[in-house]
């Protein structure tokens, strides 16, 4: 049997310091020839049928790692695809709250609307913040900036006690938090950060009744029928959630399937404490240095104010991390080890 260890050296061989999955992850070995077996599929002219199935079979690894149905879960591209989706369901002058400085593919749909009334306030505030008239909550799980967990459950409580729904981004939780999607209104996650996968993929959950969401967006591959609903209207939407899929980019699901397929064999509650192990090593270094990160309890992102500009510095040492706001991001998953916590240690005190 196949230790931890074993399996992910098997599958990665960075060639630098990778800390930068908030930003995408690296590509399992598995992923990477799942992908140029689609590439040859399509290029020797073979029948595509087989990265169609792909796309049902990431529906229902993804349905299992959310805790629903696979029956409420639509195939898309982009969280901001989603987004707009749920905004495009509420009526004028619904309100609508956020955390302050969110996510933009969070947020940016319900502002583009110009007719609903959107508010936000502090993460840490935010269930308190919900009050009678919202019409729904939208935040990210975990924040991508500085890797703060939205308290999900206070939050949730909230909007029911208003009436408010809820909808929760987990693109920058899901691989190594516990989605439980169940619990709110709509849910979505974006594929390339911590569950491994290529660009290109996204998941939506839906309520068993659809909610209020209308698929605007939907063309043929949203039909009962997908191969009958090629011409013309569509005659009849899925009775699933597959009525608000988009045309799946194929080979992002062929890697997307291999790459689930590995995020299931690990674990994500052993994903987790990997994960955390290192991020809590190298809160642990900055004290030592004198730095203290942003507050982010639980998460693998952290936060160190003040040394974003480090960043092209530290990529030239073969160190990859991320600028963000001018404070430096680094994000630490299954693949790195207690050394790459330790080599950018060493860098920052230099």
């Amino acid at each position: 049997m196949e230790t931890f260890e074993s399996l992910v050296r098997a599958e990665f061989t960075p060639k630098n310091t990778y800390l930068n999955t908030a930003s995408s992850a690296l590509l399992p070995a598995r992923t990477v020839s799942a992908l140029d077996a689609a590439a040859r599929l399509r290029a020797e002219g073979r029948p595509l049928d087989p990265l169609f199935a792909d796309v049902e079979v990431c529906r229902a690894a993804y349905a299992r790692l959310a805790g629903v149905p696979v029956e409420r879960v639509a195939a898309g591209a982009t969280v901001a695809l989603y987004s707009s989706l749920v905004a495009a369901s509420l009526p004028p002058g619904a309100e609508v709250l956020t955390a302050e400085d969110d996510f933009t593919s969070v947020l940016n749909p319900f502002h583009a609307r110009g007719d609903l009334k959107v508010r936000a306030a502090p993460l840490e505030r935010l269930a308190d913040a919900v009050r009678p008239g919202t019409a729904l909550v939208a935040v990210s799980a975990a924040q991508s900036a500085d890797g703060r967990i939205a308290d999900l459950p206070a939050l949730r409580e909230a909007a029911r006690s208003h009436g408010a729904r809820t909808y929760v981004d987990f693109s920058q939780a899901a691989g190594w938090l516990p989605v439980g999607a169940d619990a709110y209104d709509y849910s979505v996650s974006i594929t390339f950060k911590w569950l491994l996968g290529p660009h290109g993929a996204a998941f939506l959950v839906v309520p068993e009744d659809f909610g209020d969401l209308i698929p605007v967006q939907a063309g043929w591959v949203a039909g009962e029928d997908p191969w009958g609903s090629c011409y013309g209207p569509v005659a009849e939407l899925a009775s699933s959630a597959r009525r608000f899929d988009t045309t799946p980019a194929l080979f992002s699901y062929a890697g997307l399937r291999a790459s689930l397929e590995l995020v299931e064999e690990i674990g994500v509650d052993t994903v987790r404490t990997h994960d955390l192990a290192l991020a809590d090593r190298f809160r642990a270094g900055l004290v030592s240095l004198g730095r203290e990160s942003l507050p982010a309890p639980g998460s693998p992102i952290v936060s160190v104010p003040g040394l974003g500009g480090l960043q092209p510095e530290l990529a030239e040492a073969g160190i990859q991390v991320s600028n963000r706001a001018g404070n430096l991001r680094a994000s630490f998953h299954l693949y790195n080890t207690a050394d790459d916590v330790d080599r950018l240690l060493d860098a920052l005190s230099g």
